[in-house]
């Protein structure tokens, strides 16, 4: 059954995904070993995207169906049931207010076992800080698409250090303009390509 799930959000069925899941759901099968199965075909998805197989509207398209398979798998699942790899908080610097990207990072990391907290858009520095002080966080990840939010990412990669927090928080930035000379203006630990790449900065950062 769980196949079924992977090859079905893999192959970007949506209907089908969800009326599996529904189905699966009814007969009893436990909520862990649909999301683990619908784990399995988004990390599909993800190999098909860096193969370039699969284009950024796949990655959408897949998204969307996992956060409507998780929103079925919800009100089934007990606290507890699922242990993440860490905490990971996402969002949008202040004065940005793109979020297609930040959306697609942010599903990828769940569906790979991340617990995130999404701050949304137009994210200001503090906020960021008071959120890693209150989760205890190991990981931010900062998006932007334009050039004027690398201040913001600056802005909120001193205050980790004026905060005291370079030693247990990692940062990791992207957006379509990031690169490594703006990892060094700004003085975050790695930027992402993609969400398969933000996904596997998170493995690296978390399981240190």
């Amino acid at each position: 059954m769980p196949e079924d799930f992977a090859s079905l959000i893999a192959e970007l069925k949506e209907n089908e995904t969800l009326a599996a899941v529904e189905v699966a759901l009814e007969a009893g099968t436990r909520p862990l070993e649909i999301v683990e199965g619908l784990r399995r075909g988004m990390s599909v998805v993800g190999m098909r995207f860096e193969n370039g197989e699969f284009y950024f509207s796949e990655m959408v398209m897949s998204a969307e169906i996992f956060v409507e398979a998780i929103a079925l798998i919800g009100p089934h699942m007990e606290a507890g049931d699922i242990e993440t790899k860490g905490q990971v908080i996402v969002g949008t610097v202040q004065g940005d207010i793109h979020d297609i990207g930040k959306n697609i990072v942010a599903t990828m990391l769940r569906c790979n076992g991340f617990r995130v907290h999404d701050l949304g858009v137009d994210v200001s520095p503090d906020a960021f800080i008071a959120k890693a002080k209150e989760t205890g966080a190991g990981l931010l990840g900062l998006s932007g698409l334009l050039t004027f939010a690398f201040d913001a990412m600056k802005a909120t990669v001193d205050l980790v250090a004026e905060s005291g927090l370079e030693d247990t928080v990692k940062v990791m930035i992207g957006g379509a303009q990031v690169n490594e000379r703006v990892v060094d203006y700004t003085g975050a630990d790695a930027f992402g390509e993609d969400a398969s790449q933000a996904v596997k900065l998170a493995n690296r950062f978390l399981g240190e």
